[in-house]
């Protein structure tokens, strides 16, 4: 809960998407900036916009979002949990008796977010007015001297139900929220006791395909339909952006680099899986139709030919999906003509088969100079396996990995790498983008989309560079193996 000095930029500046509510008369900002400074807690400027457009009021008096709620579709790593949190505090120490629910879909979140609040209600400017901060089972809480109370629980454990007069109702993780959470919770704000009433707020990012999203899709979409009686703001790089452009990332989140610093977006791009789970959770984008792959396809359909094959410098790449949930093997070597060959040897769904197949294609093609595992991706789960079979493997250095993704395009740009014009290898080519191998300049091939697979041409890859090596590591030695034809290959 920590926030250095403040830099600039308002939010009208930064965000993709602003709508405000009409009739927008004055706002309760001015009470909540006081106390906010009387705790030690500065904002930047998009910040202190974002509250004001949350606590902005009708001429009655009344919260002008007060019907549709308040809705913030913000990335991660920017400060939403910081600003709403700082807000909340000081809503409840300026309103005696104030009641706010805080939930999230899961009880990790929730637990993350009352840590942060416990350590922020602890502050010696803030302390004096907290009579306690409770953490137990479903019971999380903190407990102002005035009577007001935050609340914490996770919806997927039934938190929510049964509360009465809830003047301010926060669902983080918004994007994640199903109808019978809001049928449960909405109405606990109808006899909300605060004098502007009750406010709702809807945190989140843009939802995973599988994420039960109707409700913040649909307060999203009456928002840029031009609904008036709502506070949206969304924060996001462009829709076509490239997840690997600083300029990009700034666009996304105005806290980087002085609040969020380069590694924080660094760590975040290495530990998301795909492009798709960076562009939607580190950049805000929403989700759209892919785009074309870091190898072009037209060069790529250039290099088929249906008569091609490897002549000579045999070897095979192997690369597995996430969680072993499919795998593929390939083949690559030197055509008669000198330039290179590559392959889809086999594909198939699970892990276990891969290290038993590779053993038999070994007994069948004792000139295999090479087996290739990249062991910093999900295939490292089978080296194990493949030392119990006695096959060695070859595992790149991050430099060898990266030059060998290059020599890939290179050899596709130039004409120098064939294939035969497989599907499910073309397939792979076109959702393959590029990620890179932290600060080397360096990069490998990573999916655009959490389903997309795309070790085919990861697998032709590492095969390609057991080809070109000039010392290759033989896998083993070749013996006859029992009745089934298995080969176990000698060291």
């Amino acid at each position: 809960m920590t926030q250095p000095k403040t830099q600039p930029g308002r939010l009208s500046d930064v965000a993709r998407h602003l709508v405000l509510p009409s009739g927008l008369a004055s706002t309760g900002w001015p009470a909540v900036r006081k106390r906010c400074t009387d705790m030690g807690v500065s904002f930047d400027q998009w910040q202190a916009d974002l509250v004001r457009g949350a606590l902005g009021k009708r001429a009655d008096g009344k919260y002008a979002a007060t019907i549709g709620g308040c809705v913030w579709c913000i990335p991660r790593q920017v400060g939403k949990t910081f600003t709403l949190g700082a807000m909340l505090f000081a809503l409840c120490i300026e309103h005696p008796g104030l009641l706010v629910l805080w939930t999230a879909h899961h009880g990790r979140t929730t637990d993350e977010t009352f840590l942060a609040m416990q350590g922020f209600a602890g502050r010696p400017k803030i302390a004096p007015h907290v009579e306690h901060t409770f953490k137990g089972s479903g019971t999380q809480s903190v407990v102002f001297k005035n009577g007001s109370r935050i609340l914490f629980g996770a919806r997927d454990a039934g938190f929510g139900r049964g509360f009465a007069a809830v003047d301010v109702l926060v669902f983080d993780e918004a994007q994640i929220l199903t109808e019978r959470a809001l049928d449960d919770m909405v109405s606990s704000t109808n006899r909300a006791r605060h004098p502007a009433g009750a406010l709702i707020f809807y945190i989140g990012t843009p939802p995973r395909p599988a994420d039960s999203s109707e409700a913040f899709t649909n307060k999203r979409a009456k928002a840029l339909a031009g609904a008036d009686n709502l506070f949206f703001v969304e924060l996001s790089a462009d829709p076509d952006a490239d997840p690997n452009d600083p300029a990009q990332w700034a666009k996304a989140n105005p806290s980087y680099p002085l609040h969020t610093p380069a590694e924080s977006m660094h760590r975040q791009r290495e530990n998301l899986i795909s492009d798709e789970a960076f562009l939607r959770e580190a950049l805000g984008v929403w989700e759209q139709a892919p785009t074309g792959g870091v190898i072009p396809r037209g060069m790529w359909d250039d290099c088929g030919a249906d008569w091609s094959m490897p002549a000579d410098r045999l070897a095979l790449g192997v690369e597995a999906g996430p969680d072993l949930a499919w795998a593929s093997v390939a083949l690559a070597g030197q055509r008669s003509d000198g330039s290179w060959h590559v392959e889809l040897d086999e594909r198939r769904d699970g892990g276990a088969w891969v290290v038993p197949y590779v053993a038999a294609l070994l007994d069948a093609n004792p000139g295999i100079r090479a087996v290739v595992v990249d062991a910093g991706s999900p295939s490292k789960a089978l080296l194990d396996d493949f030392a119990q079979a006695r096959v060695k493997v070859t595992c790149p250095k991050v430099a060898e990995l990266g030059a060998a993704h290059t020599r890939m395009l290179e050899g596709v740009v130039t004409g120098q790498v064939r294939h035969i014009r497989q599907p499910q290898l073309s397939a792979a080519v076109s959702v393959a983008g590029k990620r890179p191998l932290g600060d080397t300049g360096m990069w490998v091939f990573s999916r655009k989309t959490a389903t997309s697979d795309i070790t085919p041409i990861q697998a032709a890859t590492l095969a390609l560079f057991g080809a070109q090596q000039s010392k290759a590591k033989r896998p083993g030695g070749r013996r006859t193996g029992g009745p089934s034809g298995r080969v176990a290959v000698v060291l």
